[in-house]
């Protein structure tokens, strides 16, 4: 069941996994490289700065074994010698020390970047399980564990066999230096040889690196099933988002059927739609709509307009207009500006005089806007 849940991971992981991946402490790592980093820089520092660590190495050993008469009597005084020598030996080689741990947390941080993780650090005991410890020994990750070994010994005892051979007569030559210069002619050779085997390891972190990545992008696959899961975990369960916008529509509807009294005007399709207009002169530049809808949305507008006494007038082509341009809680389209104009108009001539008050034969509604169609309703 495990390969074939395996085998399914075929969709790549999304960010959500990969950043709480991160969170886990999983990242892609290369100890490979690590290791290789700090070997070169070693044995650079070594190289180069072999002759002055020396020099300085010599100074600090003669003046350790010359005692001082007075110190050998006096404790104190001994004491204090023994911190000095200790002190002197600390310094040599702080350098190599700071250098080695900046490479080493350079190498680290490389190929994954910072992470800090208190997770990284609980037990996980199915580390202790035989099983899967016989599994991982003998999957395609410990099957790449010990190629990269076998390359590591190929190349690096190939290498080592070649610089030495090229080093032959130096060594041979040894044997006929003064033995207070042979040392340093010794560490010479001897840096040259670890500088050039600390190059070679650089060969397996190469092929280490991609590895890894393809490893951890691997490991960080999802399947179908994984995919909607964090889908429905991220946007919630179907249910209750259906549950969640039915009440956010009764919960606009009832805000928009309270607003419905406010307005100045109700224009009708006469019994299809139905669109609420209010105007606040001076503080709006355009007239709002308040309410909007079909059928028994817009019979339930139609009636709390009739119960608060605000004018509903039948304009089709208006209507039509307005329910497929205009925006709830927004101020009219700038199109439709003098056809309901035209509408307001009549709207306070059917105020101050009833007898006198003409409905427009012509809603002046420009030929651009379309009022055959009908758009999904905003608030049902």
């Amino acid at each position: 069941m495990a390969e074939q849940g395996a085998q399914d991971r075929e969709l790549p992981a999304s960010a959500k996994r990969r950043q709480q991946a991160r969170e886990d402490g999983q990242v892609a790592r290369s100890r490979d490289l690590g290791s290789s980093l700090l070997l070169l820089a070693s044995a650079a520092a070594i190289y180069y700065g072999g002759t002055w660590f020396f020099a300085h190495g010599t100074q600090i050993l003669r003046d350790a074994l010359s005692i001082p008469q007075a110190a050998a009597r006096d404790p104190r005084q001994m004491l204090h010698f023994a911190s000095v020598v200790a002190g002197n030996g600390v310094l040599l080689g702080l350098p190599l020390l700071l250098l080695s741990f900046v490479v080493a947390a350079g190498g680290s941080l490389a190929l994954g970047g910072w992470v800090f993780s208190l997770q990284a650090l609980a037990p996980d005991f199915s580390r202790l399980d035989p099983i899967a410890g016989w599994q991982r020994m003998f999957s395609l990750e410990g099957l790449m564990e010990l190629l990269k070994a076998t390359l590591k010994a190929v190349v690096i005892g190939g290498l080592m066999a070649v610089v030495l051979w090229a080093q032959r007569r130096p060594l041979l030559a040894l044997l006929g230096v003064d033995p207070m210069l042979a040392p340093l002619q010794l560490g010479a050779i001897c840096g040259h040889v670890f500088l050039w085997l600390a190059a070679a390891t650089l060969l397996v972190a190469a092929v280490d690196v991609p590895w890894q990545i393809v490893q951890w992008n691997n490991k960080l696959k999802m399947s179908r099933q994984d995919v909607k899961d964090e889908m429905r975990e991220s946007e919630g369960n179907p249910e209750v988002r259906r549950r969640l916008r039915a009440m956010q529509r009764e919960r606009a509807r009832k805000r928009m059927m309270a607003a419905v009294p406010k307005a100045d005007v109700v224009v009708t399709n006469p019994q299809h739609y139905a669109v609420a207009l209010a105007y606040e002169q001076g503080t709006r530049r355009a007239p709002v709509v308040l309410a909007m809808g079909v059928d028994q949305v817009a019979l339930r507008i139609r009636e709390i307009a009739a119960e608060h006494g605000v004018a509903v007038v039948e304009a089709p082509p208006l209507a039509r207009a307005l329910y497929r341009y205009a925006e709830l809680e927004h101020e009219i389209p700038v199109a439709l500006y003098s056809a309901v104009a035209l509408l307001l108009a009549y709207v306070y001539q059917l105020r101050a005089l009833p007898q006198q008050a003409q409905l427009p034969a012509d809603w002046s509604i420009p030929p651009e806007i379309d009022t055959s169609a009908d758009r999904p309703m905003p608030v049902h």
